[in-house]
């Protein structure tokens, strides 16, 4: 087996797993254990509590004294088991515990595949730049044939998408004991301090005023890319008990549906560097933001029948909301940080964005839904739930406006857009 399909089986699984269930869990949560909607937003917190953390922990001990491949191999293992002890938990405190301990495993695995796969192509000496992104974008396709297939199955309500998912983690484990070595590179080098790793120096950007906005306003956005994760899937199953919907496409295959952010997603990182250089940094992260407006509002007046147009223009949105603002973040980042921080102050945007960002959007939205727009009998407002998330958004969108303060220096957005536009199409997954 040559060395570039060898990674693209491990790219495709990396995120098969994850596909089987981030997705369809609020289905299997509302419609299935029917248990309340301020408990779930602390499910989709886990990822943002793991990723504060674990990440940088396991790179740590893949640096000083574990081969990457086998540090992760044991992971996916560790998360192959817990994930099949989740179909047999009975009650939501307990979930999350279990989900927390899942995600503490699989987390650190998302930059460990990359690792793993950078060591193995340099090795083989293949260029990175040139031969990773073909490999990397079978994530992708990984992630959507998952949906497809829990959906396709009619497991998005089951249980049994937690077994597909331990399915694949167990296979992704014992065949990355298969993997070229790649042992520890900085086993005799001078260790680094875990608030070096974790990018704490870099809040001495915060005492700038603008450095400070910006974060706060990456962790705002970060809140809102869990909120259509948690609540897409599990929006369209309730259009099922409505006779209009059902049987439609949409009630019957969701998370089909709902795949299409993703292959949205892949296709504008595409456009970034063109409106980089036209708008500036400034303009394209608002863009952002009003595409989140739009995700949402579409999905306020969306429904399975006439209205599904909407929705599927929801998801097509969706790219530009996530992209826009993720990648030309960082750009951000880079262009205004000092060389000796700049790894650490991307850290901070990381941890802004996919850590406390999500905590607070999984945890405050899963009250606020519950408190807010959930009848006595559990029936939702998913219009009114739509709008407010569309509102919300929207504030944020003028805040940004009024209180940013960055004029564009097309020059300086182009060095750094020529210095990254190979390495962009690597994140398209």
């Amino acid at each position: 087996m040559s060395t570039k399909l060898r990674l693209i089986i491990l790219s495709f699984l990396q995120f098969f797993i994850w596909g089987s269930w981030l997705i369809t869990i609020g289905a299997y949560w509302f419609q299935t254990k029917q248990w309340s909607g301020s408990e779930f937003g602390a499910i989709f917190s886990t990822m943002g509590i793991a990723s504060i953390f674990m990440p940088s922990l396991m790179g740590i001990v893949a640096d000083k004294w574990i081969n990457a491949e086998k540090l992760y191999g044991v992971l996916h293992i560790l998360g192959g088991v817990v994930l099949c002890t989740i179909p047999m938990v009975a009650d939501p405190s307990t979930f999350f515990w279990v989900i927390l301990l899942n995600m503490i495993f699989y987390m650190p695995t998302l930059a460990l595949s990359i690792a793993v796969s950078y060591s193995v192509l340099k090795r083989e000496g293949l260029d990175v730049v040139k031969d990773y992104p073909p490999i990397r974008v079978w994530g992708t396709i990984g992630f959507i044939v998952a949906m497809w297939t829990v959906s396709l199955l009619g497991f998005e309500k089951s249980a049994s998408q937690f077994y597909i998912a331990a399915g694949a983690a167990f296979l992704l484990g014992f065949y990355s004991f298969t993997l070229p070595k790649c042992p520890p590179t900085a086993r005799d080098t001078p260790s680094r301090s875990l608030v070096d790793v974790l990018g704490l120096k870099s809040f001495a950007l915060l005492r700038d005023p603008k450095m400070l906005v910006f974060f706060l306003f990456a962790l705002l956005l970060g809140a809102a890319l869990q909120l259509t994760n948690a609540y897409g899937d599990t929006f369209l199953h309730d259009f099922d008990q409505n006779p209009a919907y059902q049987g439609t496409l949409a009630v019957r295959y969701p998370a089909i549906i709902m795949s299409i952010s993703q292959i949205s997603e892949t296709l504008f990182i595409l456009a970034i560097p063109f409106f980089l250089r036209r708008f500036g940094i400034k303009q394209v992260m608002f863009f952002s933001m009003v595409a989140w407006v739009l995700r949402f509002g579409l999905f306020a007046y969306g429904d399975p029948g006439s209205g599904l147009w909407m929705i599927i223009m929801s998801c097509i949105v969706y790219g530009m909301a996530f992209d826009f603002f993720n990648i030309s973040g960082s750009l951000f980042v880079e262009t205004q940080t000092a060389s000796s921080i700049r790894a650490s102050a991307q850290g901070l945007f990381m941890m802004m964005t996919n850590g406390f960002g999500a905590v607070l959007g999984s945890s405050v939205s899963g009250i606020v839904i519950e408190r807010y727009f959930t009848a006595a009998n559990g029936v939702k407002d998913w219009h009114s739930i739509w709008l407010a998330f569309a509102a919300y958004a929207l504030i944020i969108a003028v805040l940004f406006v009024i209180l940013f303060k960055h004029k564009h220096n097309p020059q300086l957005v182009a060095d750094h857009v020529e210095e990254v536009e190979p390495l962009l199409s690597i994140e398209q997954a």
